[in-house]
Protein backbone atom coordinates (compact mmCIF):
# COMPACT_ATOMS: atom_id res chain seq x y z
CA UNK A 1 0.00 0.00 0.00
CA UNK A 2 1.43 3.19 -0.68
CA UNK A 3 3.04 5.37 2.34
CA UNK A 4 0.45 8.22 1.28
CA UNK A 5 -2.77 6.22 1.38
CA UNK A 6 -1.79 4.70 4.65
CA UNK A 7 -1.13 7.91 5.91
CA UNK A 8 -4.29 8.90 4.23
CA UNK A 9 -6.55 6.53 5.77
CA UNK A 10 -4.98 7.27 9.19
CA UNK A 11 -6.12 10.32 9.01
CA UNK A 12 -9.32 10.02 7.30
CA UNK A 13 -12.36 8.33 8.74
CA UNK A 14 -16.02 8.23 8.33
CA UNK A 15 -17.75 10.64 9.88
CA UNK A 16 -20.94 11.47 11.57
CA UNK A 17 -23.28 14.11 9.60
CA UNK A 18 -23.10 17.14 11.55
CA UNK A 19 -26.23 18.82 13.04
CA UNK A 20 -25.31 22.22 11.79
CA UNK A 21 -27.00 21.25 8.23
CA UNK A 22 -29.70 19.39 9.07
CA UNK A 23 -31.96 17.82 6.09
CA UNK A 24 -35.26 19.35 5.86
CA UNK A 25 -34.04 22.70 7.92
CA UNK A 26 -33.04 25.76 5.51
CA UNK A 27 -29.64 26.09 4.41
CA UNK A 28 -27.36 29.00 6.20
CA UNK A 29 -26.59 32.01 3.77
CA UNK A 30 -23.21 32.71 3.15
CA UNK A 31 -21.01 34.80 1.47
CA UNK A 32 -17.61 33.67 -0.41
CA UNK A 33 -15.41 34.95 -2.90
CA UNK A 34 -14.19 32.48 -5.70
CA UNK A 35 -10.93 32.44 -7.06
CA UNK A 36 -11.66 34.76 -10.17
CA UNK A 37 -12.21 37.26 -7.33
CA UNK A 38 -16.28 37.56 -7.61
CA UNK A 39 -18.16 37.55 -4.48
CA UNK A 40 -20.88 35.19 -4.04
CA UNK A 41 -24.07 34.12 -2.11
CA UNK A 42 -25.75 31.37 -1.63
CA UNK A 43 -29.53 33.36 -1.10
CA UNK A 44 -27.90 34.65 -4.90
CA UNK A 45 -29.44 31.02 -6.19
CA UNK A 46 -32.52 30.78 -4.66
CA UNK A 47 -35.22 28.95 -7.01
CA UNK A 48 -32.18 26.16 -8.17
CA UNK A 49 -30.58 23.21 -7.24
CA UNK A 50 -27.11 23.64 -5.23
CA UNK A 51 -24.63 21.20 -4.43
CA UNK A 52 -21.70 22.36 -2.17
CA UNK A 53 -18.62 20.18 -2.49
CA UNK A 54 -15.82 20.60 0.26
CA UNK A 55 -12.62 20.30 -1.36
CA UNK A 56 -9.04 19.63 -0.75
CA UNK A 57 -6.70 18.78 -3.65
CA UNK A 58 -4.64 17.16 -1.59
CA UNK A 59 -6.71 14.89 0.16
CA UNK A 60 -6.51 10.85 -1.68
CA UNK A 61 -10.17 10.51 -1.34
CA UNK A 62 -10.86 13.90 -3.06
CA UNK A 63 -7.90 12.65 -5.71
CA UNK A 64 -10.06 9.32 -6.51
CA UNK A 65 -13.16 11.17 -7.52
CA UNK A 66 -11.13 13.45 -9.57
CA UNK A 67 -8.61 11.35 -11.07
CA UNK A 68 -11.47 8.69 -12.07
CA UNK A 69 -12.86 11.99 -13.64
CA UNK A 70 -16.25 11.31 -11.10
CA UNK A 71 -16.83 14.33 -9.80
CA UNK A 72 -16.31 16.49 -13.43
CA UNK A 73 -18.53 13.96 -15.01
CA UNK A 74 -21.31 14.86 -11.65
CA UNK A 75 -20.82 18.39 -12.18
CA UNK A 76 -21.26 18.32 -16.05
CA UNK A 77 -24.16 16.39 -15.93
CA UNK A 78 -25.92 18.58 -13.03
CA UNK A 79 -25.00 21.86 -13.64
CA UNK A 80 -25.91 20.66 -17.90
CA UNK A 81 -29.57 20.19 -15.93
CA UNK A 82 -29.45 23.99 -14.18
CA UNK A 83 -27.97 22.92 -10.98
CA UNK A 84 -25.65 25.39 -9.34
CA UNK A 85 -22.33 23.46 -8.30
CA UNK A 86 -20.30 25.47 -5.98
CA UNK A 87 -16.95 23.60 -5.09
CA UNK A 88 -15.50 25.06 -1.42
CA UNK A 89 -12.07 24.74 0.19
CA UNK A 90 -12.15 25.80 3.76
CA UNK A 91 -8.67 24.99 3.87
CA UNK A 92 -6.69 27.45 6.77
CA UNK A 93 -3.67 29.41 4.75
CA UNK A 94 -1.28 28.25 7.56
CA UNK A 95 -2.40 24.42 5.78
CA UNK A 96 0.90 23.19 3.41
CA UNK A 97 -2.76 22.07 1.52
CA UNK A 98 -3.47 25.87 0.80
CA UNK A 99 -3.77 27.10 -2.68
CA UNK A 100 -4.21 30.73 -3.33
CA UNK A 101 -6.40 31.60 -5.72
CA UNK A 102 -3.81 31.82 -8.77
CA UNK A 103 -2.62 28.20 -8.24
CA UNK A 104 -6.39 26.88 -7.27
CA UNK A 105 -7.00 28.39 -10.52
CA UNK A 106 -3.68 26.11 -12.02
CA UNK A 107 -5.68 23.03 -9.67
CA UNK A 108 -9.24 23.94 -11.20
CA UNK A 109 -7.43 23.59 -15.14
CA UNK A 110 -5.28 20.42 -14.68
CA UNK A 111 -8.40 18.62 -13.24
CA UNK A 112 -10.65 19.87 -15.75
CA UNK A 113 -12.98 20.76 -12.60
CA UNK A 114 -16.18 21.99 -13.74
CA UNK A 115 -18.26 23.66 -10.78
CA UNK A 116 -20.22 26.52 -11.31
CA UNK A 117 -17.90 28.59 -9.11
CA UNK A 118 -14.98 27.33 -6.89
CA UNK A 119 -15.24 29.19 -3.53
CA UNK A 120 -12.10 30.07 -1.03
CA UNK A 121 -13.72 29.62 2.74
CA UNK A 122 -9.95 30.99 4.11
CA UNK A 123 -11.52 31.48 8.05
CA UNK A 124 -13.55 28.27 7.73
CA UNK A 125 -16.58 29.98 9.09
CA UNK A 126 -18.95 28.83 6.49
CA UNK A 127 -17.59 25.38 6.73
CA UNK A 128 -18.48 25.03 10.10
CA UNK A 129 -21.54 26.56 9.75
CA UNK A 130 -22.34 23.87 7.83
CA UNK A 131 -20.42 21.23 9.93
CA UNK A 132 -18.43 20.28 7.17
CA UNK A 133 -15.80 17.67 8.42
CA UNK A 134 -14.38 16.01 5.72
CA UNK A 135 -13.15 16.13 1.95
CA UNK A 136 -15.43 15.62 0.08
CA UNK A 137 -18.85 16.38 2.73
CA UNK A 138 -21.31 16.84 0.11
CA UNK A 139 -25.07 18.96 0.62
CA UNK A 140 -28.11 19.56 -1.50
CA UNK A 141 -29.49 22.31 -1.25
CA UNK A 142 -33.62 22.57 -2.97
CA UNK A 143 -34.76 25.38 -5.36
CA UNK A 144 -36.26 27.03 -1.78
CA UNK A 145 -33.29 27.36 -0.08
CA UNK A 146 -33.88 24.10 1.98
CA UNK A 147 -31.09 21.15 2.43
CA UNK A 148 -32.16 17.54 1.25
CA UNK A 149 -29.04 15.79 1.15
CA UNK A 150 -25.97 15.69 3.92
CA UNK A 151 -22.90 13.86 4.10
CA UNK A 152 -20.54 11.20 1.83
CA UNK A 153 -20.40 11.81 -1.80
CA UNK A 154 -21.50 7.85 -2.32
CA UNK A 155 -21.33 4.56 -0.51
CA UNK A 156 -17.64 3.77 -0.97
CA UNK A 157 -15.06 4.94 1.36
CA UNK A 158 -12.15 4.30 -0.46
CA UNK A 159 -9.68 6.10 -1.93
CA UNK A 160 -9.52 3.90 -4.50
CA UNK A 161 -10.82 5.40 -8.26
CA UNK A 162 -11.60 1.66 -9.70
CA UNK A 163 -14.56 1.34 -6.74
CA UNK A 164 -16.18 4.59 -8.31
CA UNK A 165 -18.20 2.29 -11.01
CA UNK A 166 -19.97 -0.18 -8.60
CA UNK A 167 -20.50 2.72 -5.79
CA UNK A 168 -24.37 4.19 -5.30
CA UNK A 169 -23.74 7.79 -5.80
CA UNK A 170 -25.89 9.61 -3.16
CA UNK A 171 -25.91 13.15 -4.67
CA UNK A 172 -26.86 12.14 -7.98
CA UNK A 173 -29.39 9.85 -6.28
CA UNK A 174 -30.53 13.19 -4.01
CA UNK A 175 -30.63 15.15 -7.14
CA UNK A 176 -32.49 12.58 -9.55
CA UNK A 177 -35.29 12.17 -6.53
CA UNK A 178 -35.86 15.58 -5.90
CA UNK A 179 -36.00 17.21 -9.47
CA UNK A 180 -38.58 14.28 -10.15
CA UNK A 181 -41.12 15.22 -7.53
CA UNK A 182 -39.81 12.75 -5.14
CA UNK A 183 -38.58 12.73 -1.85
CA UNK A 184 -34.95 11.97 -1.39
CA UNK A 185 -34.72 8.59 -0.20
CA UNK A 186 -31.65 8.43 1.53
CA UNK A 187 -30.93 12.80 3.11
CA UNK A 188 -27.79 12.10 5.33
CA UNK A 189 -25.24 9.49 5.54
CA UNK A 190 -21.84 9.45 7.58
CA UNK A 191 -19.11 11.48 5.53
CA UNK A 192 -16.39 9.76 4.65
CA UNK A 193 -12.94 11.26 3.53
CA UNK A 194 -10.22 13.33 4.76
CA UNK A 195 -10.67 16.06 7.97
CA UNK A 196 -11.03 19.60 7.01
CA UNK A 197 -7.84 21.40 7.56
CA UNK A 198 -9.52 24.73 9.01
Amino acid sequence: MKIVALTALLACVSLPVSAAAVPGQPAADFKLTDVTGKSLRLADYRGKYVVLEWFNQGCPFVQKHYESGNMQSLQRKFTDRGVVWLAISSTNPKSSDYRDPVRAQGVMKDWQMAPSAFLLDEDGNVGRAYGAKATPHMFVVDPKGKVIYAGAIDDAPTWRPEDVKTARNYVAAALDESMAGKPVSQPSTAAYGCSVKY
